[in-house]
């Protein structure tokens, strides 16, 4: 019997219920056994935009999902030197009997074109879309995906809202988890300039 798992990568900078409620929702939806949260280390695409250290995203993550059943936080690309490149995740999270899922927002999937080994990341994983009303019907570039549509509910908030929510002395109550908000200044993450 394999273990199927389910991959959310992210930046996380920081993460908010929209991510958790995504990764439930594809685990259940697709019976999963657990979904990782997999937190970009050098996230080449988004260089000089990310505000966090990776140990402080990881944390972060780690203490969303720490009472949700099925999610788990993953440091594959924290401990890894360089860019991050899903094929290579992909690759350190392979084992006999596993089969990983990689769950990608319908934006994510419409930029596969510009990915680093793109070819090699089709047999690794079959591509879960996760659609939110008003998303496009999009699939990923090219033939031989296997791949799985699940809709979500839609949760308008970012990451990008909630850094500058944080960063002007708003609050992030009910868009971000609370112990994530105790976290968030335990390590006086994204606080307002002085």
């Amino acid at each position: 019997m394999s273990e199927r798992i389910g991959v959310l990568g992210g930046t996380f900078d920081p993460v908010h219920n929209g991510h958790l409620v995504v990764a439930a929702e594809v685990r259940h939806a697709l019976g999963l056994d657990r979904v990782l949260m997999l937190v970009a280390g050098d996230p080449w695409q988004k260089r000089g935009r990310v505000v966090a250290s990776a140990a402080d995203r990881l944390a972060l993550v780690a203490t969303a999902v720490a009472d949700v059943e099925g999610l788990e936080p993953s440091a594959v690309e924290v401990e890894r030197e360089g860019p991050t490149v899903t094929a290579d995740s992909l690759e350190a999270l392979s084992a006999p009997g596993r089969e990983l899922l990689l769950i990608l927002g319908a934006d994510a999937v419409a930029n596969m074109g510009t990915w680093r080994r793109l070819d090699d990341t089709r047999g690794l994983a079959t591509i879960v879309v996760v659609e939110r009303a008003g998303d496009l019907d999009v699939d990923p570039p090219g033939d031989g995906w296997r791949v799985h549509h699940v809709r979500v509910p839609r949760i308008d908030v970012s990451s990008t809202e909630c850094r500058e929510r944080l960063t002007t002395g708003r609050p992030v109550d009910g868009l971000v988890p609370e112990s994530v908000i105790a976290e968030i200044r335990r390590r006086g993450l994204y606080a307002p300039p002085r």
